[in-house]
């Protein structure tokens, strides 16, 4: 009697198991569908007029995603035209600027018409890579501008000598430990770092003013670090047309002489497995030790 309670009691634990491991099999299959579900709207293969979608979101902090996405639609004869889709504030100065390259590569050198449009936000870094194209949308309401450059960071000074902590720098160069954030920067490393911000700051003055055909010194009289509306945006210049992204997709196709609607494509997204979700490599989203050096200081054309 015994020997079947065991029996019916580990027949249960087996059928209790086997529904808890097809549960999650079922809730893996449905992340893995969501990841996949709206992806690109047609591949490059598809048939009409293309029109490419490149999507430029959050801080910028690699261009790795978004500079490859740039080149193979500027190198495929299919695409006649790429709409930049910005939703950001800006991000790394040299991560900004390597996409602000790539962005006039496919316009000077591809011939190719490439146009922002901005949701949101373009601000900052964003705005910068903007400034590229030739033409820039916006809602009345996107946040649009933001012309600076910043860095900060934390100095745990009083923190480390409260707890009697004291870092030992061993160092070749009067200036090679500027900005150690266990100490207070002295006058000289605070205008080296401000020479620094200066220099950087041009760049960006300079860019602006390049594509958006201005005067230096006018883009410098608003680059104050401010945003504006789209609205407002629009009068001082800084963009062409209010419009939503609907808009630049229909100005643009007629830009390229694409008659009816425009297929667009996006590009194609890294495809995993259920596989990879269940076993594979999550290095890339844990913090390295560079990542997180990384992370302590860095120049940036952000708005915040």
């Amino acid at each position: 009697m015994a020997e079947n309670g065991r029996s019916r009691t580990l027949l249960w634990i087996v059928i209790g198991g086997g529904v808890f491991f097809l549960f999650v099999l079922a809730v893996f299959t449905l992340v893995y569908l969501t990841l996949h579900a709206g992806g690109e709207e047609a591949s490059l293969h598809s048939f009409g007029d293309k029109i490419g979608v490149v999507e430029l979101e959050g801080v910028i902090i690699d261009p790795r995603m978004v500079v490859p996405q740039l080149k193979k639609f500027g190198d495929d004869d299919s695409i006649k035209a790429i709409i930049l889709h910005v939703n950001s504030p800006g991000g790394g100065v040299a991560a900004s600027e390597e996409i602000y390259r790539a962005v006039k590569r496919v316009r000077d050198e591809k011939h190719k018409r490439i146009v922002t449009s901005i949701s949101t936000v373009g601000a900052s870094g964003a705005y910068y890579i903007a400034s590229a194209t030739n033409k820039i949308y916006a809602d009345n309401g996107s946040v649009v501008g933001s012309i600076g450059v910043i860095a900060e960071w934390v100095n745990y000074g009083e923190l480390m000598r409260w707890a009697k902590l004291k870092p030992e720098v061993l160092k070749v160069g009067a200036l090679k430990d500027t900005g150690d954030p266990s100490r207070e920067m002295t006058p000289a490393e605070r205008a080296y770092m401000q020479s620094l911000i200066d220099n950087m700051y041009g760049q960006f003055v300079q860019a602006v003013a390049e594509g958006r055909h201005a005067k230096t010194d006018d883009i410098k009289a608003i680059a104050d670090g401010r945003v504006w509306t789209g609205q407002e945006a629009l009068s001082m210049h800084l963009i062409d047309q209010v419009g939503d992204f609907q808009a630049a997709v229909d100005d643009t196709a007629k830009a390229v002489g694409i008659k009816g609607e425009p297929v667009l494509v996006h590009p194609e997204k890294e495809r995993r497995t259920l596989a990879d979700l269940l076993f594979g490599d999550i290095s890339e989203w844990l913090p390295t030790r560079e990542k997180l050096l990384e992370n302590q200081m860095g120049f940036y054309y952000l708005w915040k």
